[in-house]
């Protein structure tokens, strides 16, 4: 049997025999013997949180008063459904590969809300359903937004895990669905102004957040901090997570993006 030097860094053990790298459960000897056949893909949420941002804040802007009449929907629908709809989906199909709960959860969902809400205003524009206004009872509607509600938040709690902006960007989603679906069970404006006023900060969070994940695919480093629980996932130049994670997964597969 050959023999080697071979010392790990973190424990001191000296390895007098290679076979030892074959049974030891330390961290040289387990990223000794890994072999990875994966096929790499980028991060889906870039697609997902880019689609949910481009139809949240033109949405969120209506519903806060910023521009447009009763019928603006009617000319936002198709973007909505492809962007914040189809776009968010295709994302959460492979945020099970990326092994993302978060993500999975929140595209899945919200992909799920603008398709949904792109057929009621094309129902809407066909003449078939009533507008909804802004201002006026609709509980129906307005349970929409409850459910919305209820899993962002839980997502929102997961999120303190991860990273500051995350945690934002869910948080005034979660708080933006609260107060549109009060609005549409009391008929108060001012709440569901509002709450458009909360959907637009979740959008510009999100547009931040898939910035920095698209910028650090591209630099390879950490360009925009995201306020991430590890120090140096933080520092502009480090690298803000191991392509292998032992602990936090199967072994070879990165968890998370």
């Amino acid at each position: 049997m050959n023999t080697t030097n071979r010392t790990d860094t973190r424990t001191g053990i000296a390895y007098d025999e290679l076979s030892q790298l074959a049974v030891s459960d330390t961290d040289e000897a387990w990223l000794a013997r890994t072999r990875m056949v994966l096929q790499p893909i980028a991060a889906p949420s870039i697609l997902g949180l880019f689609g949910f941002a481009m139809a949240t804040m033109m949405v969120g802007a209506w519903q806060a008063g910023w521009y447009g009449s009763s019928t603006t929907p009617e000319i936002l629908w198709p973007l909505t459904m492809l962007a914040g709809g189809l776009l968010q989906v295709i994302a959460c199909a492979f945020c099970f590969r990326a092994r993302d709960g978060i993500a999975l959860a929140v595209h899945g969902v919200w992909g799920a809300f603008w398709l949904a809400w792109s057929t009621l205003i094309l129902l809407v524009t066909l003449h078939v359903l009533p507008a909804v206004t802004w201002g006026t009872v609709n509980d129906g509607f307005g349970f929409w937004f409850i459910a919305l509600a209820l899993v962002t938040f839980s997502a929102t709690l997961a999120a303190t895990a991860q990273s500051v902006i995350l945690t934002v960007t869910l948080g005034s989603l979660t708080a933006g669905s609260v107060l549109t679906a009060i609005s549409l069970w009391a008929g108060n404006v001012g709440t569901a102004r509002a709450g458009g006023w909360l959907f637009v900060i979740s959008a510009a969070a999100a547009w931040v957040f898939g910035t920095a994940m698209m910028m650090e695919h591209s630099f390879g480093r950490t360009i925009i901090p995201l306020g991430k629980l590890t120090a140096d996932a933080n520092i502009p130049g480090r690298s803000p997570t191991r392509p292998i994670q032992r602990a936090a997964g199967m072994p070879g597969v990165r968890v998370g993006q």
